[in-house]
């Protein structure tokens, strides 16, 4: 994803608008809004981000100890502004070793989220079992945010999928055994409303999981 815009469900290279389409078009999936390339984590980063999407920028604040903010993807341009961003965030993981935590805001069928999750997308709603209780809940914006874990995902990560602020909210965590970071209740704060708190996000390395998940 680092260098040109890409296919949010498949990473592949995608077409700008032309004379034949006024879209941005992937040769798998026709139409989509394209992944914008990745660069290191910084304040200057999110900051961009921030600025220019439609959808929530959702970050753990406060950080879990030890954690650090490890990148952050979006999918849209500059005519429609982004309609799904992906924050990374890296630390130790509640029963050792190293976590990773992508946090997926976006519209419906984007496909990012669905890609981070290792599914088919582009939405996690028939991978949920919304009949039963949801296993998950986060504290989104300041709202009590029910997330439901999603199936079929493959055996690295555990995901979880929910509604926050009329949009998806996905959650992916490496390795698996770290989704017991979810059951925390986490407080996820939309970055569009820190303000100059943004400016103290400890950063660390990019996550390789932002570039190929």
């Amino acid at each position: 994803m680092r260098g040109e815009p890409s296919c949010p469900k498949c990473g592949g290279r995608v077409r700008a608008p032309g004379l034949f389409a006024d879209s941005w078009q992937c040769d798998a999936h026709g139409t989509v809004h394209p992944v914008q390339p990745v660069i290191p984590p910084s304040v200057e980063a999110l900051s961009v981000v921030v600025h220019r999407t439609q959808v929530p920028v959702w970050m753990p604040w406060p950080l879990p100890v030890g954690w650090l903010h490890t990148g952050v993807a979006s999918a849209g341009d500059d005519r429609s502004g982004g309609r799904a961003s992906a924050v990374a965030s890296s630390g130790p993981g509640p029963l050792g070793g190293m976590g990773e935590l992508i946090l997926v805001a976006e519209e419906l069928g984007v496909g990012l989220g669905a890609r981070y999750a290792g599914i088919d997308g582009p939405d996690p709603g028939p991978y949920m079992d919304v009949e039963k209780p949801a296993q998950a809940k986060v504290l989104a914006a300041g709202r009590p945010t029910p997330l439901w874990l999603v199936s079929g995902t493959p055996s690295d990560r555990a995901v979880f999928a929910g509604e926050a602020l009329g949009l998806w909210l996905w959650a992916v965590v490496w390795p698996e055994q770290s989704g017991l970071l979810m059951y925390d209740e986490l407080v996820l704060t939309d970055l569009r409303d820190a303000g100059a708190e943004v400016e103290l996000v400890p950063c660390g390395a990019l996550s390789p999981r932002l570039l190929e998940p």
